[in-house]
């Protein structure tokens, strides 16, 4: 069975590097107008047009894990299993979602890209890593591997992916996804809560959750042995 890797707004498939090697097989996709992918108006049916014509693995990931879940409820003939990383059915808070990225923190966002968006993203990177012991040299020996220096992110696909952050709400189709889906979470995500994870396990009808200690958003970089193994177990019986 093919696996595919989604990642997340702002990122490119160059995030996934310290899978590469144990997963040299799969399928690593850009989402539209990110890396080298030209601009698209409708992501899913780009992303599944890109995707293998024989059921697969669909590992998301953040913004990456909200488009997974949305492709695996339209096309589930394609989308065999589920692998949610650090991912949430609400971005943004609201009077009844309380585990998402408050007004001030996303107007900032806003607002970055409409100045420095060099800026706003280098410090979006640095959020991911926030309130974990993450020593500065394997920072900056992840942020030197994974960020695609080559291909900037069009900045149409920077407004689109931050429009749909801000936008999508899928708790309503939850519990439309019927297919076994693998939660994983780091504990100390600054970007998007544990809980938020937590209520994907459940509200999603067959789940396996798993967490990740002094974590933060990515815990494929920062935890990549596990991570693997994990994903890798998985596969194997999925």
């Amino acid at each position: 069975m093919s696996l595919v890797f989604l990642h997340g707004w702002g990122q490119s498939k160059q995030v996934w590097f310290e899978q590469q090697s144990t997963f040299p097989q799969a399928y690593y996709l850009n989402l539209p107008g990110h890396g080298s992918q030209p601009v698209s108006d409708d992501w899913l049916h780009d992303i599944h047009a890109r995707c293998p014509d024989t059921p697969f693995t669909l590992v998301g990931w953040s913004l990456g894990g909200m488009l997974a879940m949305q492709l695996a409820d339209t096309y589930p003939e394609s989308v065999q299993s589920l692998v949610l990383v650090n991912s949430t059915p609400r971005f943004r808070q609201a009077d009844d979602w309380q585990h998402g990225c408050d007004a001030p923190t996303f107007q900032a966002f806003e607002q970055g890209l409409a100045g420095n968006e060099s800026k706003t993203m280098s410090r979006f990177f640095a959020l991911m890593f926030q309130d974990t012991s993450l020593s500065r040299s394997t920072y900056n020996h992840i942020a030197h591997q994974a960020v695609d220096q080559t291909h900037p992110v069009n900045p149409t696909a920077l407004q689109h992916g931050l429009m749909l952050l801000s936008q999508l709400d899928l708790r309503p189709t939850l519990a439309e996804i019927k297919q076994p889906t693998l939660i994983l979470h780091g504990q100390q995500d600054s970007v998007i809560p544990v809980q938020a994870g937590q209520y994907l396990a459940e509200h999603i009808s067959s789940t396996h959750w798993q967490s990740f200690e002094d974590c933060g958003h990515a815990p494929f970089l920062t935890h990549s042995q596990a991570f693997n193994s994990i994903l890798e177990s998985w596969c194997q019986t999925h």
